[in-house]
């Protein structure tokens, strides 16, 4: 079933979203150095959160600290904070 987050499932998004953390880390545009600490900050935490989630077998919220991460990350290059061009792992211009 698709609407089932699954262990499976749950993984394959940790293994996206710490992809695209290495990438963006790598990707800081000159000058915008304060506002990727700002996000990498952010998604960190979150990454941290979905751990925590994980351990106590509670997947939903896991699930969800994942997806806040990874909307920290696209708001990021969005907002021209990070130069990357992968439309598999970001929401691209």
């Amino acid at each position: 079933m698709e609407n089932i987050i699954t262990k499976q499932k749950l993984e394959k998004y940790f293994m996206i979203t710490s992809s695209a953390l290495k990438k963006v880390k790598k990707s800081v545009i000159k000058g915008k150095e304060r506002f990727a600490e700002e996000i990498i900050e952010m998604v960190s935490n979150y990454l941290s959160d979905a751990e925590y989630f994980k351990k106590k077998g509670d997947l939903v919220n896991a699930f969800a600290a994942l997806n806040y991460a990874h909307g920290w990350i696209d708001a990021g290059v969005r907002l021209d904070i990070f130069d990357v061009k992968d439309s598999r792992l970001f929401t691209v211009k």
